[in-house]
């Protein structure tokens, strides 16, 4: 399967009753490798064997996983879908990567009282096999994963993700602005296993079918931060009508051609008890890192420069590729998505230099922060680096003239 990874992106969140911390990190690698593979060893504190995080944070260096999502050409040959910024994340632009929250849990729910992540600790979230929406509507885990469709730079409902607008499999229409994942993991943990060997079944989601304000089910008494997550994928390049004559043109990596299989995982790695610090001390509603005195926040320049090479011999992005990387071919259900076996692809890894060409960034079709005159009316923007930034037109990746060419 395909992965991509960050060690160490809900565009505007309604500030009302909902303490959260909200930050940004950049893109550290992307490659067909799991992180849960890389990093078994429960003993490793990525704190301490890090150098460097892509996150906002200094003090972040966990690990945040996804599927990568690919366009398909009618040729039948595959494109990775770059990332980018996600609303109010600056100043600065990040490179790739996605949005990471971390929520308090608010009224009426019984237990207000939450215990921060363990080192060791990891969970999945979503199923990679799953190819139509078979959860129950009035379960929570029918919404852990959803997608917004940007139309231009609007960011949609401020609400949180998951509601009406937003749909489960991948928007059946082109998305001018983009397409963002939202990802809600579990927040509710038996209290005893950091990893089991499922990776899921430690944690669960609130009963009553919401994500705030609801209480934990009695096998998972014990209430965690709610780690939530975007990504914008940049898809601006491929809303040519051509391209969506047979249904909608994108696939994630591991062969799902629905959405339904987009899930996650996380490692924990932050810095001894920052996390647990910074949730008892910055509890605002803005959800902009500078207003959190209890953290460290480096320039997005340090971030975007903080990566690591790819450890799997194979090209997975920034040229047409005739399948997947891995054995993943098509599996478009509705019946679950089965392993291919006596997969014959490259599962080694090799040492590699660390990248030395300066990363890739997308310019987003909105702003990242707030330029003025006054301060930002939402209250939601950081404000942006004096003196005015100009106008900057970054690289795109040559999406749009490699998207028309044939490459076979």
């Amino acid at each position: 399967m395909m992965w991509t990874t960050a060690l160490l992106s809900i565009a505007l969140v309604a500030p009302v009753a909902r303490a959260f911390i909200r930050l940004p990190c950049s893109q550290l690698v992307t490659e067909r490798f799991d992180p849960f593979d890389l990093t078994m060893d429960p003993n490793i504190d990525l704190a301490e064997e890090s150098t460097c995080t892509t996150c906002r944070f200094k003090e972040d260096k966990s690990n945040y996983w996804t599927a990568v999502m690919y366009f398909k050409h009618p040729n039948g040959s595959y494109f990775r879908v770059p990332q980018m910024a996600n609303h109010n994340t600056g100043p600065g632009y990040q490179a790739g990567g996605m949005t990471v929250y971390y929520f308090q849990p608010v009224p009426p729910t019984q237990n207000l009282t939450i215990v921060p992540f363990a080192k060791g600790f990891r969970m999945l979230v979503g199923n990679p096999m799953r190819r139509k929406n078979d959860i129950p509507a009035h379960q929570t885990a029918a919404r852990a994963t959803t997608f917004r469709c940007f139309q231009g730079g609007d960011p949609g409902s401020i609400g949180a993700p998951g509601g009406v607008e937003d749909s489960f499999e991948f928007p059946d229409r082109p998305c001018t602005g983009g397409i963002r994942s939202n990802i809600y993991f579990p927040q509710c943990w038996n209290g005893v296993d950091l990893d089991p060997p499922d990776h899921q079944s430690h944690v669960a989601h609130p009963i009553g079918g919401s994500f705030f304000g609801t209480d934990c089910p009695p096998s998972h008494p014990v209430r965690l931060p709610l780690l939530f997550i975007e990504i914008v994928w940049d898809t601006r390049a491929f809303n040519d009508p051509s391209f969506w004559m047979d249904g909608q043109p994108f696939v994630f990596s591991m062969g799902d051609p629905t959405g339904f299989g987009q899930h996650a995982d996380y490692v924990f790695g932050w810095e001894g008890d920052s996390l647990k610090r910074a949730m008892d001390v910055c509890t605002s509603y803005d959800g902009i890192p500078a207003n959190c005195p209890a953290l460290t926040v480096q320039s997005m320049d340090r971030m975007n420069n903080c990566r690591v090479p790819n450890k799997v011999p194979e090209p997975v992005e920034d040229i047409y590729l005739r399948e997947l990387p891995g054995c993943n071919p098509i599996q478009a259900g509705p019946a679950h998505a089965t392993v291919v076996p006596s997969c014959d692809k490259v599962s080694t890894t090799v040492d590699a230099p660390l990248p030395t060409q300066p990363p890739s960034i997308v310019t987003p079709p909105w702003p990242v922060c707030w330029d003025g005159p006054g301060e930002d009316p939402s209250g939601l923007a950081p404000k942006c680096d004096p003196p005015k930034n100009p106008k900057r037109h970054l690289p795109r990746r040559g999406l749009e003239a490699r998207v028309t060419e044939l490459p076979f």
